[in-house]
């Protein structure tokens, strides 16, 4: 976020506060010296307030939550009415109704009072079933709807937090959302109370110039903050997307439990006998595979025999039977 630099408000005049005769004392803190009859504010103040909003706003429209923009004074409904545009926020530019926090429930009937019109009046003149006379007072009625209620016709719910130019004037405004528990940031001039509000932004609420500036400010955090939970849906529904994908089915098994089958080998064909044969030895069985254990038993049983004379290979003849 983008914090103004001190020449920037000095150029804007945000320096200049009211005539001294009608300062408030509360104002004290904020005010740098005294020119003449008139109050110099102090700028430092004022930027430390411009950076405790903007912090704030930043978390509260990534969190979704709504801003409500209240500015009924002449040079200033044009400057509120782009911040509304910019922000896609609800505003207030014209007389405070009483009760748009405290009776919401109230406001919104009326708001669903202005859509019957609004379709009425399109349908009665397609089909002509109304004379000029009740066309005419449906339309005045529309109109006053419009004008007081027309800024805050996409507000669902009671916002988090309302920014004000020059709080002393919008007294109602600050008073309901005091009682429901929204916080307030406050564009105020030396004339106001800033015991009712949250966070002071000290600045001249008269000049065009310097409710612009301060404004925009204002603005762009709230812009932030909208973009970061943009950001943020659209990652927790792509994740959300990713897991509904459909995995692939395992092959249903034989008994329907829904593992897969294991391989089995194939089977041998079973050796065939006649009758009156005895089984063959099986390869396969322990008494086949068996001599080897066996030899060393019959070993000893050979050697307790005698063993035989052996005969002369190659017997000499006798002499005196030669002679």
């Amino acid at each position: 976020m983008e914090i103004p630099s001190v020449q920037s408000l000095i150029d804007a005049g945000v320096h200049y506060g009211c005539r001294a005769s009608r300062w408030n004392p509360r104002m004290k803190p904020y005010i740098h010296s005294k020119n003449g009859a008139v109050h110099v504010i102090d700028l430092r103040e004022t930027l430390r307030g411009i950076i405790r909003a903007q912090n704030l706003l930043f978390q509260v429209a990534s969190e979704g939550k709504m801003v409500l923009w209240v500015g009924t004074k002449r040079q200033v409904k044009g400057v509120v009415i782009e911040a509304g545009e910019r922000t896609g926020m609800p505003v207030v530019t014209e007389r405070w109704i009483g009760g748009t926090l405290t009776n919401f429930s109230v406001i919104r009937s009326r708001l669903k009072r202005l859509e019957q019109l609004e379709a009425i009046d399109e349908k009665a003149i397609a089909d002509q079933k109304l004379n000029k006379k009740e066309l005419s007072f449906m339309a005045r009625e529309q109109r006053k709807i419009t004008r007081n209620l027309g800024g805050i016709r996409e507000m669902k719910s009671v916002p988090a937090v309302m920014i004000v130019v020059d709080p002393s004037r919008e007294a109602n405004a600050v008073r309901e959302a005091r009682k429901m528990g929204v916080a307030v940031i406050g564009i105020l001039d030396t004339d106001c109370d800033p015991q009712d509000v949250d966070i002071v932004i000290p600045g001249n609420d008269d000049a065009l110039k310097s409710v612009r500036l301060l404004v925009n400010q204002l603005a762009a955090a709230v812009e932030g903050g909208a973009q970061q939970n943009e950001e943020q849906m659209k990652a927790v529904t792509s994740a959300e997307h990713s897991d509904q994908e459909p995995e692939a089915a395992p092959t249903p098994a034989a008994d329907g439990s829904g593992n897969e089958p294991r391989p089995t080998r194939p089977s041998r064909p079973m050796p065939t006998r006649k009758e009156g044969e005895a089984p063959a030895p099986d390869a396969a069985t322990p008494e086949a595979t068996a001599p080897e254990a066996t030899a060393p038993d019959a070993a000893p049983a050979a050697t307790d025999a005698p063993a035989p004379a052996e005969a002369p290979q190659n017997p000499t003849p006798d002499s005196s039977n030669a002679s």
